[in-house]
């Protein structure tokens, strides 16, 4: 019940053959469950979906191959998809036909996480990264790797979401191979991390959930230098970045626990203005990290 057919449409295809063209009616649906509630979590528990709102995210999504689980769409909606299951088609992934679901926008709204819906959602299995990968880099779509220096960013205990979602992005713009979000940090594939991200969430080698600690020991095994960002001003100091680091950051209040301060090999500082007590973990980052590709871009010219 609470499905009612419609004319199939033409010229919508996915690689698996024509979009389903069912109308979802009822806000008890199953799969409406489900979209609510990863679209109003904080990110996918294991063997759960990554719930990916909007066109523009869904095309990314589908670009970096992830496999999709089900796309629905909303009546406002039915404009983008054509160009989503073009895309589609020219991935690995694609998209399942029996897994494209229409539903009303007045539906689609009590489902979506965000105030202005686009309609369109949809759920991916999230890729399984490693601490290798972190280490690498993501592979290009012809298998390799570019060999980059370490840069991995670990963040430690940053808890908006909003925060997380730039500084995964601004790691993926300042060439990081890889981003660790440790136990108690905002999910970095929660919705609205992911749509702070611009889609790097997507793409980056990312690891979720683990305690510092086994993090921290992990890292010094692979050789790579521990740099842990402060806001004290007499921590300035000129850091190698060319060489393979891990930069901690840590949370928009209480920045890093003592025990990081302790372990990490070196602590850096930005500088600026006396009357300015921090900037916020974002920021922070992103500066830290611009200076570490400019570095980078250097040496590598020399």
């Amino acid at each position: 019940m609470g499905v009612r057919s419609r004319r199939p449409e033409v010229g919508l295809r996915s690689n698996a053959g024509e979009a389903r063209t069912d109308l979802i009616t009822s806000r008890e649906n199953r799969w409406l469950k489900i979209f609510r509630a990863a679209l109003r979590g904080t990110g996918p528990a294991t063997d759960e979906p990554l719930a990916v709102e909007g066109p523009k995210l869904i095309e990314e999504a589908v670009r970096s191959d992830l496999e999709a689980e089900a796309l629905l769409v909303s009546e406002s909606g039915e404009r983008e998809l054509a160009r989503i299951l073009r895309a589609a088609g020219e991935s690995d992934a694609g998209i399942v036909r029996e897994r494209v679901l229409r539903t009303t926008d007045k539906l689609f709204a009590s489902v979506a996480g965000t105030e202005t819906p686009q309609g369109m959602a949809a759920l991916f299995r999230p890729r399984e990264w490693t601490f290798d990968d972190l280490l690498r880099g993501r592979a290009t779509r012809a298998g390799a790797y570019r060999g980059d220096t370490p840069l991995v960013v670990v963040m430690a205990g940053v808890q908006d979401p909003g925060n997380v979602g730039t500084i995964v992005r601004s790691a993926e713009a300042f060439g990081a191979t890889g981003v660790v979000a440790s136990r108690g940090t905002a999910d970095p594939w929660s919705p609205k991390a992911l749509r702070a991200s611009a889609g790097s969430a997507l793409r980056m080698p990312v690891l979720r959930g683990i305690a510092i600690p086994v993090l921290l020991a992990q890292l010094k095994v692979a050789g790579l230098s521990i740099l842990a960002a402060t806001s004290r001003t007499s921590d300035v100091r000129v850091v190698e970045w060319s060489a393979p680091v891990a930069i901690l950051i840590g949370s928009e209040g209480a920045g890093l626990p003592a025990e990081v301060l302790r372990t990490a090999d070196a602590t850096v500082a930005i500088p600026m203005s006396e009357e300015v007590e921090s900037l916020n973990a974002g920021v922070a980052a992103s500066l830290l990290l611009y200076e570490a590709a400019k570095q980078r871009s250097n040496a590598v010219r020399e």
